[in-house]
């Protein structure tokens, strides 16, 4: 973890070190935000590895991927995508279907269990994360939120200078 308390060496002075103080501040609380995010899937009825969990979550937004195409999405190899793929398809979370117009080409279709099972867990970050906001006061959420807008706006004005993808 970024920690900026401690020693003081975390701590800068200056207009121009601000974004930096800042995004370690940003950094402590991404780190705090993935562990009760792990937490939370971790106390599904299935625990899913976070990889496995991405697999599901980006064949519930395109169903009926290919093999081919759920490894580009994650960025991992055709060998290593297939036994997540069978390791999901063996607890029942997706099922591998002919193409109804590509008789070669198989799909990878969440089932039922499959969507059930990003619902918990969708459900129980939820309530984590609801669980931390409020401890904070109603101003404190409004600021937050207003500060994530403006956040995204800016990052997705820097991937556009820079031509990459946004958020």
């Amino acid at each position: 973890m970024t920690r900026l308390s401690g020693s003081g060496d975390d701590q800068t002075s200056g207009r121009g070190a601000e974004p930096l103080s800042a995004a370690l501040e940003i950094a402590d609380a991404v780190d705090g935000l993935a562990h009760l995010w792990s937490v939370a899937a971790q106390g599904a009825s299935l625990r899913l590895s976070p990889h496995q969990l991405r697999a599901l979550r980006i064949l519930e937004a395109e169903p009926g991927l290919n093999l081919t195409a759920l490894a580009e999405g994650m960025d991992i190899g055709l060998p290593t995508a297939s036994r997540l793929c069978d390791r999901l398809e063996a607890a029942g979370l997706l099922e591998r279907m002919l193409h109804p117009l590509k008789r070669r080409e198989v799909q990878l279709v969440l089932t039922a269990r499959g969507r059930q099972v990003l619902d918990e867990v969708a459900t129980r970050r939820a309530q984590a994360l609801a669980a931390a906001l409020k401890a904070m006061t109603p101003d404190e959420r409004a600021t937050l939120s207003r500060g994530l807008r403006a956040f995204r706006s800016a990052q997705e004005g820097v991937a556009k200078e820079a031509g990459g993808p946004g958020l």
